[in-house]
Order: C-alpha cells, then sequence, then structure tokens
C-alpha cells in the first residue's frame, strides 16, 4: 500500500501518461487505426464519449458497491444482493425500451438524452442520502431512478453518434462509445473504491474509539466475515459502510451533472432511416 501523494503514484500516473502518448502517437501513425482519431473532429462522437464516459461511473458504482453494501451494511448474503439490485436493472429496461420505441416512431432523441442525464443525476443524488438503516423500499425508489436515467441515456449516446457518422464509420463510432464507457467503469470503480475504502476507514476508527474498542481489534484494510462478528463490533462496521456508500454516491454525483452539461450541447439532426 502506498499514499495518493507518493513517488509510487507519481511514476504510475508518469508511465500511463507515457502510455497514453505512445498509443496516440501510434494511432496517428497507422494505416487502420483501431480508434481513427479524426473521429472525434465530429462533435457529436466527442460530446457522446464524454457522456458515455461518465455514464461508465455511474453505472458500475451503482452495480459494484451497491451489491457490496447490501452484503455488509444489511447483512444479506451475495445471492440475495444481487437480487436487490432488481430495481436498478428494471428501471434501466423499461425506460430504455420504451424511449426507444417512441424515438423510432417520432424520429426526436435529444430530449431523451438530457432527461436521462438529469433522472441519472438525481438518482445518484438519492443514493447520496443512505445509510445502514435505510428502508429497502426507499432503496429500490432510488435505484428505479438512477436506472430510467441509465436507461435513457446509454443507448441513445450510440444511436445520436451513429445518426451523425459516415456509414464506413459506423463501426468505429460504436466502439469508441464502448470502450470509453468501460474505460469510464474502470476508473469510476478505483477512484470510487478508494473513497469508499478511506470513508470505511475513517468511520470505523471513530466507531471504535466512541466504543471504547481497541483501533487493533476492528481488522486491518480487509471486510471481516459480518456472521462472525460481535454485535458490538457489527453495528460499527454496518453504519460504517452506508455512511461510506452514500458518500460514494455523493462524489459520483457531480460526474454525472457533467453528462448533463455534455449533452444539452449535442446538435439534434434528424434521425437516418437508411
Amino acid at each position: 500500500k502506498f499514499d495518493w501523494a507518493s513517488a509510487e503514484t507519481g511514476i504510475l500516473v508518469g508511465l500511463g501518461v507515457v502510455l497514453l502518448g505512445l498509443a496516440v502517437w501510434v494511432e496517428t501513425r497507422a494505416k487502420e487505426p483501431i480508434i481513427p482519431l479524426g473521429i472525434f473532429r465530429n462533435r457529436t462522437v466527442t460530446l457522446t464519449t464524454v457522456a458515455s464516459f461518465l455514464v461508465g461511473i455511474a453505472m458500475f458504482a451503482g452495480t459494484v458497491f451497491l451489491s457490496q453494501y447490501f452484503q455488509v451494511s444489511l447483512g444479506k448474503s451475495p445471492t440475495v444482493a444481487g437480487l436487490m439490485s432488481l430495481p436498478l436493472i428494471f428501471g434501466l429496461l423499461v425506460s430504455s425500451t420504451v424511449a426507444g420505441q417512441i424515438i423510432s416512431a417520432t424520429g426526436k432523441w435529444k430530449v431523451y438524452l438530457v432527461a436521462g442525464a438529469i433522472v441519472m443525476t438525481a438518482g445518484l443524488g438519492m443514493l447520496s442520502t443512505i445509510g445502514s438503516d435505510t428502508h429497502f423500499g426507499l432503496l429500490s425508489v432510488y435505484m428505479g431512478v438512477m436506472g430510467l436515467g441509465v436507461g435513457m441515456l446509454m443507448q441513445n449516446l450510440v444511436l445520436a453518434a451513429q445518426n451523425d457518422v459516415d456509414a464506413h464509420e459506423l463501426g468505429a463510432a460504436t466502439s469508441v462509445l464502448s470502450f470509453f464507457r468501460s474505460l469510464g467503469g474502470t476508473i469510476g470503480t478505483s477512484v470510487l473504491g478508494a473513497v469508499l475504502a478511506n470513508r470505511v476507514s475513517s468511520e470505523l476508527t471513530k466507531g471504535f474509539k466512541d466504543a471504547g474498542i481497541p483501533a487493533g481489534e476492528g481488522g486491518g484494510g480487509s471486510v471481516p466475515d459480518m456472521t462472525k462478528l460481535p454485535p458490538q463490533v457489527k453495528e460499527i462496521v454496518e453504519h460504517a459502510y452506508g455512511v461510506a456508500t452514500g458518500d460514494l454516491f455523493l462524489v459520483a454525483t457531480p460526474f454525472a451533472f457533467l453528462a448533463i452539461i455534455a449533452v444539452v450541447f449535442i446538435k439534434e439532426k434528424p434521425l437516418k432511416t437508411t
């Protein structure tokens, strides 16, 4: 382990920048580049790529960290924790299907990008209020709202990009958006995971101190088996993860707000039929 502000961090970040520069250098000189950089001259592709990156952060935060929250703060098994995420998936499924049908019928798509980004941001904001004692009914509403937003936004970003490029660039545009959405999820999981770990550590230290429990008995960086914890310690751990998960979504909310800004500046063009 090492601190964020350390030589190790600087070396790794510097190495990443060098590798990114090399990748750009290679792609600009390749006859058949994996990512044709010229595609970013298209404003719609650039803005939808940025928005897809931000959606990746929100989507993976919802799936990865909510599952962990259900297991630790609410004491559910991994299987039950997965099932408890269904409101998020259901919201995503409903909004993506309904929005797709309406867009096909009307040819208007930008309103769903803007609405989806706003609803996604609202859902993340709602999730930032959760704690270890939040009722699952309320959690379901929050997850459903977030799912509705992601569903309206995610696939229609691909539609917007595909609608604004030539036929020979369709594959490149689609793969670029998918890549950056996955990249956003990867980076978001790492950053938000660090936020979660720091907040959990802080809350555990405070909780153990208030309870008069020596810090050494609180465990290290790993999460203890909740079924083997004494009731007093279990309550402290549940509270710590509840608070930390809420703070995690609070950190993710500004990224979703940036997605609103990105999609607002996308210029709507008539939907292609061929």
